[in-house]
């Protein structure tokens, strides 16, 4: 969306204020000034932000965050003019931190309502361009790990919500035969949590062929520099789902205790698995039609209604397509 308004208004500054961990991705971006916030910081890193920001004045706010904080920050923006969502969907009471607001619009994947900014400003052609510079060192891991042209499938298991997470027997299992049938060197990724390394050593458990443990040895860029030399990327509702589309690469999501429709990666959801239908019937006994767009269905078990011949179908499917969203 940034990318977009900055093609029809060139000229313009942007700044952006963001989280911490965010800009240690995002602030690779260039021609972008970024303001960071450290989420953890309580009352005293609030405060600082606010002094910051009082020193400022913009003509133009894009209160694009629906948090409480955000809009608290938000309240702290000088500008005359704050756009903000329709009423319908500006949850935790956003309308009240904005002066004007986008229209309305039902059941919009998170991009397309995030494009609905740049709409409300009469800028309608959207650019799809996500280009982030990778320093080198980056570049340099990304090719240490993929050293050749063998196709590579990215495995990262975890969302940062445990109940999104799939069963390692079932990643063993696609890793195996993208090996086996599809002859793809198998990357394991991820954070250092604890959580994510016990994930990594079970899948490497229940796998039958060879596989690359790298759970806990990137950095987000150099996660992003893997991305761009994969050949596709499997995982569940989660962050890497998005930066491998920001770097052309399919994805394979897993969904079932969300719905892709709203939230899977924004050029591959053919390429998902999608049981969010099966698990609205099952445990809520309703379609999904019936229920509020943001629902989340994060139950125990939930995600074992996806089946790793699921999975192993839509590989395929993507390996037909050579490996290519289009």
């Amino acid at each position: 969306m940034v990318r977009t308004l900055q093609a029809a208004w060139p000229g313009v500054e942007f700044t952006w204020i963001i989280g911490r961990l965010e800009a240690k991705l995002m602030g690779l971006a260039e021609d972008i000034e970024f303001i960071t916030f450290d989420k953890r910081g309580g009352a005293g890193e609030h405060l600082r932000v606010a002094k910051l920001l009082s020193q400022r004045r913009f003509d133009l706010l894009l209160h694009m965050q629906l948090a409480l904080r955000a809009s608290a920050i938000a309240a702290t923006v000088r500008a005359p003019v704050k756009l903000g969502f329709d009423r319908a969907r500006a949850r935790e009471a956003q309308w009240l931190f904005t002066t004007h607001r986008i229209a309305p619009r039902e059941r919009e994947h998170v991009m397309d309502s995030l494009f609905g900014f740049a709409e409300a400003l009469g800028v309608h052609e959207r650019r799809l361009r996500w280009d982030l510079p990778l320093p080198p060192d980056a570049i340099a891991y990304a090719h240490a790990v993929i050293p050749d042209g063998r196709p590579t499938l990215v495995i990262s298991p975890c969302s940062s919500h445990p109940l999104r997470n799939w069963r390692a027997e079932g990643y063993a299992q696609v890793a195996d035969h993208a090996v086996r049938t599809h002859g793809m060197r198998v990357v394991i990724a991820g954070s250092p949590a604890p959580a994510e390394k016990a994930m990594a050593r079970e899948i490497l458990r229940h796998a039958h062929e060879p596989l690359v443990d790298m759970v806990g040895k990137d950095t987000l860029p150099q996660l992003l520099a893997l991305l761009a030399r994969a050949r596709a990327l499997l995982t569940p509702d989660s962050g890497p789902a998005h930066m491998a589309t920001m770097v052309g690469t399919p994805v394979i999501g897993l969904y079932a205790a969300t719905n892709p429709d709203r939230s899977g990666p924004f050029l591959s959801r053919r390429f998902c698995v999608n049981r969010y239908p099966d698990a609205a019937r099952k445990y809520l006994g309703k379609e999904p039609s019936a229920l509020p767009w943001t629902t989340k269905i994060e139950r125990p078990g939930v995600m074992d209604l996806i089946r790793p011949d699921d999975v192993m179908d839509r590989l395929d499917a993507l390996a037909r397509n050579g490996f290519s969203v289009a």
